[in-house]
């Protein structure tokens, strides 16, 4: 599929469905007019060039978006994108969460958490040449290992520039391959963040929900070495001079106002076909959905509230709970849709459009066929596969792994290397072995992996692993107090719990594994093999889609073109755009919700008690109409969050909200209840995504945390 053909089919459809969308920053230009018409006032061609303003604003901090809002590195982002961090540098005795952060000076800012990064996109490559050729004749596991070295070959010749963090992005499942080159900012620190009673507002009763008054904002700074070069933390490093940064407006949007976002959103599925649908909805969100409320209760009965080991969890707890609700949602929505028949609809009239033309039923004739057999055969073992995924959250036991993983990875030259075991990922790996320090207790982690296992050995005995079994005594008659002894002899014996010992682990020979006395270890040692012919028999089932998927996209494609339909690829965690409006929906008959909330809101809501207990300096502000300088007339009050037509998915967290002239005016954080389904299609009349105002930071800012240094940093215009 050529690029022309992607922008003709995409330009052709804009302007029927507007506000859907993710589109690649390239494909922008096609559509200058209709932007235009719908309130851009800045050159479209500089959002399609990612080293001018406002794009190298944008930045990523893999897994959230954010932007940069002054000259001297400062990055605005989520208050829940920051929640690691801030619980990372907390202790019952100095709560960040709970009671927030200022730091005054740059002296007093506070190291994020190991493996923070800030990544500023340069440049986006289309390789898709490179990749596929030679590959044409290969199938299965040689496909997927051929496609692998190409993408580490290119990786490599990218990142020979010290300071840069490149990776090729697979489009339309394979069809096309870009390389993106980004700027890798190791130093990240922690510079201000409202108190949770703020940040968190409404907690996980208000998450997805609208109406909605949550101060989900915090800020970092990005730090490089005196010459300007990506450095690791040092006392001696100073503020990152981004190119452009973005000015934040204390003016805001009305109603109808046309916005835009830049973000790195993760993933939708609007491609999917009829067959994965009914697995996701009917079996993968209901099992999932289990499992995550199941590893809440056990976090919260382990660990009490306020204690050290509690504290250690809240990022864990925050997101599992954000999935869960996500979960319901998708379940819920997909019970009253008419999702899986739409589906089913759809690829009878693509199947009936390729069989209408012989060129092609040849090109395209068993491809959702040959797509749906292969699909089955993934599904094969996904009960078991589900519980040993979510095995990885015991730090324990995914710790081993990882570590005995990494002994073997490196007997072998560094090209050769299963990616994330490479010399680039070193950095990257040993923070991921400190960030453990601050969130790990070895009660939380052995009540999570005494629950799972018991859930693994009630599987079929054809289902479960031989190696896994012997590792944890599992036999057919289960025993659960036999295995609880096991785990309790396994936690109190094994030494990596230490930070020292665990970093010293990284340097030790196969040999030395096999040797180890620490139960974990051997754990690991055991179960290798067979993890190993599981991964080779998974990565040859993902050759055979590597190459039906293309395939299948190649037909959805161009009969989309020739129905005038939209035509931009899944969200994959790269950059893109879209565009929308302030507005407001109808999510039931009878309502509807405007799409703006105000202070009083918040002292409607307040009981006082968590998550609805703001703090009382703000209550007491707004019971005294103190508005200041953010007063909005229309609505007799400072506005809080608003609602937009943007088409977004999580990943887009953090992304900065902008007005036609590219002020930024919010930041997205959240999408209402009947939009989760959006992952898997965009429907114009329910879609909404929250942003939290900018006015309302900059209210809080002033006139609740004092945070007059920030404000002075900042470009703020009227």
């Amino acid at each position: 599929m050529k690029k022309w053909l992607l922008t003709a089919a995409m330009a052709t459809s804009f302007g029927a469905l507007a506000d859907e969308g993710m589109w690649q920053p390239y494909q922008l230009p096609a559509m200058a007019d209709e932007l235009k018409a719908k309130g851009l006032e800045i050159d479209v061609n500089s959002i399609s060039k990612l080293t001018e303003f406002p794009m190298n604003a944008v930045i990523s901090l893999g897994g959230c978006t954010a932007s940069f809002v002054s000259p001297k590195g400062l990055v605005v982002t989520n208050h829940h994108c920051a929640y690691g961090s801030i619980q990372y540098n907390s202790t019952p005795e100095n709560n960040l969460l709970r009671d927030g952060f200022l730091a005054k000076s740059f002296s007093e800012e506070l190291p994020a958490t190991p493996g923070s990064r800030v990544y500023v996109t340069e440049s986006v490559t289309d390789v898709t040449d490179k990749v596929k050729d030679g590959l044409e004749n290969k199938t299965g596991n040689a496909f997927y290992k051929g496609v692998e070295q190409k993408e580490k070959g290119l990786v490599a010749e990218c990142e020979k520039e010290d300071g840069y963090r490149c990776k090729v992005y697979s489009f339309h499942g394979g069809l096309e391959y870009y390389l993106v080159k980004q700027l890798e900012i190791r130093d990240v620190r922690l510079v201000y963040n409202p108190a949770a009673s703020v940040g968190k507002y409404g907690g996980d009763v208000d998450n997805w929900m609208w109406p909605r008054h949550t101060g989900d904002y915090s800020f970092y700074r990005a730090y490089v070495s005196k010459d300007g070069k990506p450095a690791d933390f040092s006392k001696d490093n100073v503020p990152f001079e981004p190119k452009s940064f973005l000015k934040v407006s204390a003016k805001g949007v009305s109603e109808g106002d046309f916005v835009m976002v830049a973000g790195y959103p993760g993933r939708t599925n609007r491609y999917r076909t009829a067959y994965e649908v009914e697995n996701q909805f009917e079996w993968s969100y209901p099992e999932g959905k289990v499992l995550r409320e199941r590893l809440i209760e056990i976090i919260k009965e382990t660990a009490p509230e306020g204690s050290d080991e509690r504290i250690k969890y809240e990022s864990s707890i925050a997101g599992l709970a954000n999935y869960a609700k996500n979960f319901t949602s998708m379940i819920e929505f997909y019970g009253k849709s008419t999702m899986l028949d739409d589906r089913k609809a759809l690829e009878q009239k693509l199947a009936n459009w390729i069989n209408a033309d012989s060129k092609r039923k040849q090109q395209y004739g068993k491809v959702l066929a040959e797509l749906d057999k292969l699909i089955a055969k993934s599904q094969q073992d996904q009960e078991r596969d589900l519980l040993l995924g979510y095995m990885g959250y015991s730090t324990m036991m995914s710790t081993a792994n990882r570590l005995y993983r990494l002994a073997n990875e490196k007997a072998l030259p560094d090209m050769e290397r299963e990616p994330g075991y490479q010399d680039r990922d070193m950095t990257r790996f040993t923070s991921g072995m400190e960030r453990i320090e601050r969130r790990y207790a070895a009660s939380v982690d052995k009540a999570m992996l005494a629950d799972l296992i018991t859930r693994y050995a009630a599987l079929p005995k054809e289902q479960r692993l031989p190696a896994f079994d012997k590792a944890f005594g599992i036999t057919d008659n289960f025993d659960a107090a036999k295995l609880n002894k096991t785990l309790d002899k396994m936690y109190a014996n094994t030494s990596l719990s230490d930070k020292e010992v665990r970093l010293a682990w990284m340097e030790k020979s196969v040999a030395e594994f096999n040797k180890s006395k620490d139960p974990f270890i051997q754990y690991a040692v055991a179960t290798y093999d067979e993890n190993m012919k599981r991964e080779k028999e998974k990565k040859q089932l993902a050759g055979e889609l590597m190459k039906v998927r293309p395939m299948y996209m190649d037909a959805i494609i161009a009969y989309n073109r020739e129905q005038g339909k939209p035509v931009y690829a899944d969200a994959n965690s790269s950059l893109r755009v879209t565009v929308g409006h302030v507005k407001g929906y109808s999510p039931e008959d009878g309502l509807y919700a405007e799409p703006f909330t105000r202070l009083e809101g918040i002292l409607a809501k307040d009981t006082g008690v968590e998550p609805f207990n703001a703090p009382a300096k703000e209550l007491e502000l707004i019971a005294n109409k103190q508005y200041g300088d953010y007063y909005v007339k229309s609505l007799d009050s400072v506005p809080v969050n608003f609602l937009s037509t943007l088409d977004t998915t999580g990943g887009n967290s953090g992304s900065p909200t902008l007005n036609g002239r590219a002020e930024l005016v919010g930041l997205l954080f959240d999408g209402v209840y009947e939009s989760i389904i959006g992952d898997w299609g965009y429907d114009t009349e329910t879609n909404r995504s929250i942003q939290v105002d900018s006015r309302y930071m900059l209210w809080v800012m002033k006139y609740l945390d004092n945070a007059d240094n920030l404000l002075e940093e900042m470009e703020i215009v009227h």
